[in-house]
């Protein structure tokens, strides 16, 4: 399907910004409280605080007792950092106020909030097979673009309107298995928008596209080690970082963070990143599926991560902040 110039983003906009107004809205948010406990880096050494280039600024593991929270695969935060907004598998959307300390470290989170996302027919959605959010970046015109697998497709939740538009999806999209749709979904610098998927594990060439006003154009993401793509975000320069997630049976998670450079992302490259960092245990680490990044007081970049919980009693639900290190 051709997209016209109308129906992807022109420009970058407000970017993250946008994340601190109503956007996305859900069909009905309650307050949920959310206990958020700090957590170190290495919890055998509490003095650790840094990661390949990343220095660690704060994490939370975050418990409630809504049987709704969980499962989250999508992050965002605002400009400033004041706000945070994740959706899980379940297309529950989660908002809250980050608190931070005197030296500008994560501490807490407060005024949270926790809805469903509406269908087309403005309906919370409900279907398992409907439901599934693995992905969402910020729009060009204010709203959030939110990616979904099983049905794969990309909605766009637009300012003060809780009703998605369909927006037009890359067409190999549609021949992807149910569990391998859209994982890092990000708007780039220029207004383009890069959409990456896990891939197959053990296979260096997991498929992702850019977009142009045109439509999509395939691209490749060099996947290594096992590692799968699981998020992506924009850093304050215009690179790209891509979250990899390893599972390994009874070895436990791994994540790694890789910067790509955004000249390199065009039509039928292949994008090979250069790795940030790489978090095993016995450092805290869990299924992070969610990334985002800010520009901070400072000028430094900060990221945030987010831990799916898949609602499995023997994971958490981590939010995890760091300052990328020259």
């Amino acid at each position: 399907m051709m997209v016209r110039p109308s129906s992807l983003l022109p420009a970058l906009g407000l970017g993250l910004a946008l994340l601190a107004g109503p956007a996305a809205g859900p069909v009905s948010a309650d307050p949920v409280a959310v206990r958020a406990t700090p957590v170190p880096l290495d919890a055998g050494d509490p003095t650790v605080a840094t990661v390949g280039r990343l220095r660690y600024r704060g994490g939370l593991r975050l418990i409630a007792e809504s049987p709704l929270f969980g499962g989250f695969s999508a992050l965002g935060i605002s400009a400033d950092g004041a706000r945070m907004v994740t959706i899980s598998d379940r297309a529950q959307r989660l908002s809250a106020r980050l608190t931070y300390d005197a030296a500008g470290n994560l501490v807490g989170l407060a005024d949270s909030d926790l809805g469903s996302l509406a269908d087309l027919h403005s309906f919370p959605l409900s279907d398992p097979l409907e439901w599934d959010v693995e992905a969402m970046s910020p729009g060009a015109e204010g709203e959030i673009i939110v990616a979904f697998e099983n049905r794969h497709r990309l909605w766009r939740y637009l300012p003060g309107r809780a009703v998605p538009v369909p927006m037009p999806a890359p067409a190999e999209l549609m021949q992807m298995p149910p569990n391998s749709g859209i994982k890092g979904l990000t708007l780039l610098a220029d207004g383009r928008l890069l959409a990456l998927t896990p891939g197959i594990r053990g296979r260096a060439d997991a498929i992702g596209w850019v977009s142009d006003p045109e439509g999509w154009s395939v691209l490749t993401y060099d996947a290594t080690d096992n590692f799968q793509v699981s998020g992506t975000t924009t850093l304050p320069d215009g690179d790209v970082l891509v979250l990899e997630r390893l599972y390994v049976l009874r070895g436990g998670n791994a994540v790694r963070l890789k910067r790509v450079a955004a000249g390199a992302i065009r039509a039928g490259a292949v994008l090979a990143g250069e790795v940030v960092a790489e978090l095993r245990p016995p450092l805290t680490v869990d299924n992070f599926e969610g990334v985002a990044a800010r520009r901070g007081a400072k000028g430094e970049a900060l990221i945030y991560l987010v831990s799916d919980d898949n609602f499995n009693a023997d994971q958490r639900t981590l939010l995890m902040m760091f300052e990328l290190v020259k």
